[in-house]
């Protein structure tokens, strides 16, 4: 007597399925993600209501006709980087709070902000509050 059964149950499993369903969710990241852009998201800022205390600063003042100053001295173009380099020297952390009037010209900023950055210095930009 054979007693065998006629329905087998093959252990095998198909990937059809799961591979339709792996297909899915890329397409649907590849269009969502194509959908976020950098620019939507939404920072909220903090605002600043005092000022910002830092009594180991040197002031560079530039004024209208472009004579510069280091905190009240009188400097010339030429010797104001070893000017600065003298005077900042000595801290630990040399900061610059650069003064400049509405009038001069952005050149002459920059080359402040240059003397800065090639001495490692931290440059803060006075503006007059709102």
């Amino acid at each position: 007597m054979n007693i065998r059964g006629r329905n087998k149950v093959t252990p095998e499993f198909n990937m059809a399925s799961m591979t339709d369903i792996v297909f899915l969710l890329l397409i649907f990241f590849m269009i969502a993600s194509t959908l976020v852009t950098t620019n939507a998201i939404d920072i909220i800022l903090p605002k600043a209501s005092g000022k910002t205390e830092n009594k180991k600063s040197t002031a560079v003042s530039i004024k209208g006709d472009l004579t510069y100053y280091i905190d009240q001295k009188r400097v010339g173009e030429s010797v104001l980087e070893s000017q600065l380099i003298d005077i900042l020297s000595k801290q630990e952390q040399p900061t610059i709070v650069l003064r400049a009037e509405k009038t001069v010209p952005v050149e002459h900023v920059v080359k402040v902000m240059d003397i800065a950055n090639r001495n490692k210095f931290k440059v803060i930009l006075a503006v007059k509050p709102n």
